[in-house]
């Protein structure tokens, strides 16, 4: 996200001290300065004037807030370093890297008014069209390049970076499933683990999306993706281990579905990790980007959604394994990192991308079956 990514999984508690994961006052009563700057009202960079301008205002307020932004999760160690070089007079605070999308919500709830409360959010689809007001609009000047399906006409939210629910798995210890039914079998006893709790986290969806459309439902009805992760635990076959990536490294984690870009991070230290995308229907799914409407630095913030729709950001997100959002118009235009594009695996033959209405009725579904399925 509600649920989220993937990515990110961290008490909701942390979101009552977040100013001191940010290095800031936790006590803070300052008002953000979004009242007394035009940027906070600005719905594209002609409401500000040129870049240069943007930038200008953004260093005047001094800081960048992101939150549930982890170095290893879609190059994003790399992304953060290369606006803190880019842009010097700007403090990159960064909070929560583990926690969920919820949880950047939760954040901005409880610091609402205070200046350790996001700038940014990078959310799950699901929790973005959920949560649409606590974003303030803005178009980037790269919009055009953003495919209808992956922003919300306004500018509430829009894509930065996606994939597709993959396998990953130790081929020193197990051979690949032919389907996923295979991983029923009983050499996969205590083996198989999914990234995070479908109910709060985008990437753990996307491994009961992915069971519902391979055995042959739509994502109309998760229903057939639950039951598949029921039989799983009754088999004895489903780990409930949070994956990280000290867990694949460990060897704890020997087989895992995530999104791909995450599960190819893993082969760089472990040659005998590989990453496969069953064939026929694949899951997908975009990470989506959103201004704070109570962004306590809200020129900075939409530095930040021009500087990640960049040209050389969106590189980064597919050096990173992550596809960009622009990549077509990258490609047409001759932009794109070829040799990064190469080295994705292969497409699904047949991608299905959750619509908003399909997100809520899943979230809606996993959150009242989930736990019963699985315990």
């Amino acid at each position: 996200m509600a649920f989220t990514p993937l990515h990110r999984l961290a008490g909701a508690g942390l979101a009552l001290c977040l100013a001191l994961g940010l290095g800031l006052s936790a006590c803070s009563s300052s008002q953000p300065n979004a009242s007394t700057s035009k940027a906070a009202t600005a719905t594209s960079l002609a409401d500000i004037g040129t870049m240069d301008d943007l930038v200008a205002a953004a260093k005047a307020e001094g800081a960048l807030n992101v939150i549930a932004l982890p170095h290893d999760w879609a190059n994003y160690g790399k992304i953060i370093d290369l606006f803190k070089t880019t842009y010097p007079g700007i403090t990159v605070n960064e909070a929560n890297p583990d926690g969920s999308s919820s949880d950047e919500i939760s954040a901005a709830k409880t610091n609402q008014g205070l200046d350790t409360a996001p700038d940014v959010f990078d959310l799950g689809a699901a929790v973005a069209m959920a949560s649409t007001s606590y974003f303030a609009p803005y178009k980037v000047q790269t919009w055009a390049d953003i495919p209808d399906t992956l922003k919300e006409s306004t500018g509430l939210y829009f894509a930065d970076y996606g994939g597709y629910t993959s396998l990953g798995y130790d081929s020193s210890k197990f051979q690949p499933p032919t389907t996923m039914q295979d991983l029923l079998k009983p050499e996969y006893k205590g083996a198989v683990a999914i990234n995070g709790d479908p109910t709060q986290a985008q990437a753990a969806l996307g491994a009961v999306g992915l069971a519902t459309l391979q055995l042959g439902g739509t994502l109309d009805d998760f229903q057939p993706g639950i039951d598949f992760w029921s039989q799983m635990n009754k088999a004895g076959n489903f780990m409930k281990v949070n994956v990280t990536t000290a867990t694949v490294d460990s060897g704890e984690t020997p087989i895992v579905f995530d999104w791909d870009y995450l599960n190819a991070t893993h082969t760089d230290k472990n040659p005998a990790w590989k990453v496969m995308i069953f064939p026929g229907k694949g899951f997908a799914s975009y990470y989506q980007l959103a201004i704070n409407k109570d962004a306590p630095h809200p020129a900075a913030a939409r530095l930040w959604m021009e500087f990640v729709l960049s040209d050389p950001v969106q590189n980064l997100y597919l050096q990173g394994g992550a596809r960009p959002s622009r990549m077509d118009a990258m490609t047409k235009a001759g932009t794109i990192d070829q040799a990064a594009a190469a080295t994705l695996p292969p497409a699904p033959s047949d991608p299905v991308m959750p619509t908003q209405e399909q997100n809520t009725n899943a979230g809606k579904l996993v959150g009242e079956k989930w736990a019963a399925a699985v315990a």
